[in-house]
């Protein structure tokens, strides 16, 4: 772990419009015919955690670190697949409908593939080149990123037109039926609709979304922690499973319910003694959670930054004590940056138990706040840690040059 890996805004159009042009000479070098490229942006949840898979609200952003998919056509059915990440290249036949899962990265691309041939749409074979900054593992969602970025690439490829929210669920199909990660809808939608210095506030269950403007005058700072325990992956599914035994025991008082995204608060305090005091806890934290959403959209509205701030902080807090999935480096992260001059708002993002925090920070404080914050982290952490500096960023594209 060191601090070479951190990375500011700093960067421009300019930047992204070189990452591209690299990777349409690359590809250009290696097969006949043109080449278009297509970006699509990871993302960071501002608040809302652990609501999309109960039908609830959730806030994203689109963030300025993306996944860049250069693409030109063949003559033939076949997927040739290359990443300036990985030395191995893999050619998927998309005649072939018995193609099986790699375990391996390209998995991303040949399920979104596959997943759009199921769907009905026939798709032309292709060459791609993958290049990304989206840091991986640390929540940011790569993983949704390369789905949309590849999905576009190849419905474009193909002369094929799919609505932004089709193509969002395409995404997610992909990745809870090929890849076999149960994730919601939430990632791949924000990196597909999102718009440059807007947050999303969406209904997980209806996919209404509304895009809110964030102040120009703060920046999205997001706190890598460097570290990630090893329980994450089984503890999310442990999550949703005691989120779904919490319906089933409300339904048989309240039978109108169909996830907890339908239960009150008072409606919880009124039948809690039917629940463990566990299930209660995270039942708890889900319900408040999405009232916690739509009062923070409220206020972003109002440019009420001190308010959306107390509300993150409720999010935190409730998110380590209810629902139990912060672990001791987001703690201290969090801490130490609610202590710093130029605060608005820091809290938890992403599934929990290491990862990331996402901080609203005045845009005069971020070179003083990621000073402070590394260093007390250092010195009580004994860790180096990764920043990333973000405006909210526009969702998929072609990146023409």
């Amino acid at each position: 772990m060191n601090t070479e890996m951190e990375i500011s805004n700093s960067r421009d159009e300019s930047t992204s419009l070189n990452a591209a042009r690299e990777i349409k000479n690359r590809l250009s070098a290696q097969f006949a015919g043109p080449v278009r490229v297509f970006r699509a942006p990871g993302r960071v949840n501002l608040i809302g955690e652990h609501t999309d898979y109960n039908d609830g609200f959730v806030m994203p952003a689109a963030i300025r670190f993306y996944i860049w998919v250069a693409i030109s056509p063949r003559d033939d059915r076949k997927l040739v697949l290359q990443s300036e990440d990985f030395p191995d290249q893999r050619v998927i036949d998309l005649a072939d409908v018995e193609t099986q899962r790699s375990g391996e990265w390209t998995d991303y691309v040949s399920g979104v593939a596959l997943t759009l041939e199921q769907a009905g749409h026939r798709l032309r074979g292709a060459n791609l080149l993958i290049r990304g900054d989206v840091p991986v593992g640390a929540g940011l969602s790569s993983s949704a990123a390369i789905g949309v970025a590849s999905g576009m690439a190849l419905l474009e490829n193909s002369e094929i037109s799919l609505p932004a929210v089709e193509l969002a669920k395409i995404c997610q199909r992909s990745e809870n039926e090929f890849v076999g990660a149960r994730v919601g809808i939430m990632d791949p939608f924000v990196s597909r609709c999102g718009q440059e210095g807007k947050a999303l506030t969406l209904d997980c269950r209806s996919l209404a979304f509304e895009l809110l403007p964030i102040p120009e005058t703060v920046s999205l700072v997001i706190c890598n922690t460097m570290v990630k325990h090893a329980l994450a992956n089984g503890e999310y599914n442990t999550r949703r499973r005691e989120c779904e035994e919490g319906v089933r025991v409300l339904e048989a008082v309240l039978p109108e319910i169909h996830s907890l995204r339908d239960v009150t608060l008072e409606q919880l305090e009124t039948h809690r003694t039917l629940l463990s005091t566990l299930l209660y806890r995270r039942c708890r934290h889900v319900i408040s959670e999405n009232g916690r959403v739509l009062a923070a959209a409220a206020a972003l509205k109002k440019r009420d930054l001190s308010a959306f701030g107390k509300l993150m902080a409720k999010s935190h807090e409730s998110l380590r004590d209810d629902f139990e999935v912060s672990c001791r480096e987001l703690d201290m992260m969090v801490e130490i940056a609610s202590s710093c001059n130029g605060i608005h708002g820091a809290r938890m993002t992403g599934g929990g138990f290491g990862g990331c925090t996402i901080n609203i920070v005045a845009n005069e404080s971020v070179d003083e706040f990621e000073e402070e914050v590394r260093r007390v982290y250092r010195d009580k952490m004994g860790l180096e840690m990764q920043i990333l500096v973000s405006n909210a960023a526009e969702g998929a594209t072609e990146v023409r040059i």
